[in-house]
């Protein structure tokens, strides 16, 4: 899932830039609000590719990571079920 995660923000990261270039080189000459309206809608994409980027999915099992206090960590396996050797 990392790789479809990475797949579309390199997609989305894709599509800001091509809507930059296309504002700028392209819409500009025909209308400068059209551009400024472009480069809005591309100054929202990169937040959003980050937070589809770092989301955790649900295969993702983040919270079996070891915290460093075994004391903690015994605890959280007593109630998760499993035992620790």
């Amino acid at each position: 899932m990392y790789a479809r995660r990475r797949h579309m923000y390199f997609a989305m990261m894709g599509v800001c830039i091509a809507l930059f270039i296309l504002a700028w080189g392209v819409v500009r000459i025909w209308s400068v609000p059209a551009a400024v309206a472009l480069c809005v809608v591309a100054m929202v994409i990169p937040p959003v590719a980050a937070m589809i980027a770092n989301r955790r999915g649900p295969e993702d099992r983040w919270w079996d990571d070891p915290s460093g206090d075994p004391e903690s960590d015994e605890w959280w396996d007593e109630l998760d079920g499993k035992k620790r050797h």
